[in-house]
């Protein structure tokens, strides 16, 4: 009987390794996959692509300058833009939704919101 119940511990042993080894497995590949194809987790800014761009491109300091120059003028004048457009972009939203709505039924437009906001928050 004290054989019995040794081989069931036993058992019960090798199971629970069997287990904690493959949720260790698990838990290393997941990390492995996020740090070779998604490059630790972060993607890089668009500045950052510019910057690294840029640095390849051997400028001398007098590019530097005209460059950082360059973009800060667009950049401001992109911002202006949005800022003025922004109302306008706001009007046509709303005439869409409208236009949804009466397309829609009322569990389909609340779902639909639902949906729109998940993709808003995953930026696809």
């Amino acid at each position: 009987m004290n054989t019995d119940f040794k081989n069931q511990w036993q058992i019960r042993a090798a199971t629970l390794s069997i287990f904690l080894l493959g949720f260790l497995a698990g838990g290393l590949a997941l990390n492995a996959y996020h740090l070779w194809f998604t490059a630790g987790g972060k993607q890089p800014t668009k500045q950052e692509q510019y910057d690294k761009a840029f640095s390849r491109l051997g400028l001398s300091d007098a590019q530097k300058t005209e460059v950082q120059k360059t973009v800060g003028e667009i950049r401001g004048k992109i911002q202006q833009l949005r800022l003025e457009s922004e109302p306008k972009m706001q009007e046509i939203r709303a005439q869409n939704d409208e236009k949804l709505q009466r397309i829609l039924t009322p569990e389909q437009w609340e779902k639909f919101q639902e949906e729109r906001q998940n993709i808003h928050r995953t930026g696809r």
